[in-house]
């Protein structure tokens, strides 16, 4: 369509040159000079990131992207030799500036030091492509710039510039081409990673497609946080069953930490950037964020064809699951993952004494590392006190198809 469009144009300027006497000395130059301004407009608009770098990104870690030059083909085949793209890291004030400046839209200073950061922009005759791939680079460094309040590092957002001028043929007008790559958090060490990818998810999830960069909303409508979390949750665990009505009033007795509202109230509510991920949860020592991550990642690596197969209820409360188990008979059991612990998954399950009293027992939590060394269906078979899966169902018959062959320990 880009390449329509630039014939079309070409067409449009040859029959204005050939009028060119009729239209006059002083209709002839705006005319020319606007052709150059749509021109400029268009061929700018078809420099793109292709393969957009990984938008959590650690010093010292080599990473991958490419840019695409849609015209390319077209307008630089008789080019000498190739163009060179270089890629610079921006902040998000510097992003902002090079969006919105009409004067100068060069950069002045990289905020990192990025390594082979300059590759040649080359048409594929066969795909009839022209792309720069960038497939060693290295962030050696990163500048940070001064943050506002209580904002973190891991708040702190910047972008990959791509940039390149180039002189088309047959005008011989130089363009300056760039483009940003999606927003990025830079971290230095893996135990920032959490609180990179809440920043991150946040922006994908709630930002304009048209914007000055990288603005964002403070507050989202608990609906749209509750459509996000279910996306990244089948999107991390590779799972088609995704999160529940049930699920989601759990979640949101958690994040807004209030236990009396209603499902219907909570859905006219709106969830804060703080509440997500920056204010710690009552009585613990980590955001909501942080204990979603840490279920979505013990899910992914060691839970996936549990829940996949329904059998893990997982978003429940402690309270919750004494109400379900106290009228069910001995040995009942349930999966719920654990609200004391970042990353971990218990059995409740209910001892029924011959009085009738009941009794509901919690297993200590099951890590990911607990879970590698015996797996969690092992773990219920060897555990004689659990009879039946809430409501009703035999254990061997919910959990056989995930034993070993091995027996109990």
């Amino acid at each position: 369509r880009c390449e329509n469009l630039v014939e079309v144009y070409f067409q449009l300027q040859q029959q204005v040159m050939a009028a060119s006497t009729e239209l006059g000395p002083e209709l002839l130059p705006r005319l020319l000079e606007r052709f150059n301004e749509v021109l400029s407009s268009l061929v700018k608009s078809s420099f793109l990131v292709e393969k957009q770098p990984p938008q959590v990104l650690k010093t010292q870690t080599k990473f991958q992207a490419s840019v695409r030059f849609l015209l390319g083909p077209r307008l630089l085949k008789a080019a000498p030799k190739p163009y060179v793209v270089r890629a610079d890291m921006v902040t998000e004030k510097q992003a902002r500036e090079l969006e919105l400046s009409t004067y100068s839209n060069t950069l002045s200073e990289s905020t990192g030091e990025i390594l082979h950061n300059t590759v040649a922009l080359e048409t594929n005759p066969t795909s009839g492509t022209c792309c720069a791939n960038f497939k060693n680079v290295l962030l050696k460094k990163i500048k940070r710039c001064e943050r506002k309040g209580s904002e973190s590092v891991t708040e702190e957002k910047c972008a990959v510039l791509f940039s390149t001028s180039v002189a088309l043929t047959p005008s011989n007008v130089s363009i300056h081409l760039q483009v940003l790559s999606l927003p990025i958090v830079v971290i230095v060490h893996g135990n920032q990673d959490n609180n990179a990818k809440a920043t991150v998810l946040w922006d994908n999830a709630f930002s304009d497609i048209e914007r000055v960069p990288f603005v964002v909303t403070e507050r989202v409508p608990w609906e749209k946080m509750c459509d996000t979390l279910n996306l990244k949750f089948m999107a991390e665990v590779q799972t088609t069953k995704g999160l529940l009505k049930e699920h989601y009033f759990f979640l949101a007795q958690k994040i807004f930490n209030d236990h009396s509202a209603s499902l219907e109230d909570f859905q006219s509510r709106h969830v804060s950037w703080a509440q997500f991920n920056k204010e710690i949860l009552p009585g613990r020592g980590f955001t909501f964020w942080q204990w979603f991550d840490g279920v979505l990642d013990l899910t992914k690596r060691c839970l996936k064809s549990y829940w996949s197969d329904r059998l893990i209820m997982g978003f429940i409360s402690k309270q919750y699951v004494c109400k379900l188990l106290s009228t069910a008979p001995d040995g009942t059991f349930l999966l719920r993952f654990s609200d004391s612990e970042i990353g971990g998954i218990t059995i409740a399950y209910v001892i029924r004494g011959k009085d009738g009293s009941s009794q509901v027992e919690n297993i200590q939590p099951f890590s990911a590392k607990d879970l590698s060394i015996r797996s969690l269906g092992d773990r219920i078979r060897d555990l004689g006190q659990l009879r039946n899966l809430y409501p009703n169902t035999p254990k061997d018959q919910a959990f056989g198809s995930h034993y070993n062959s091995e027996q109990g320990g």
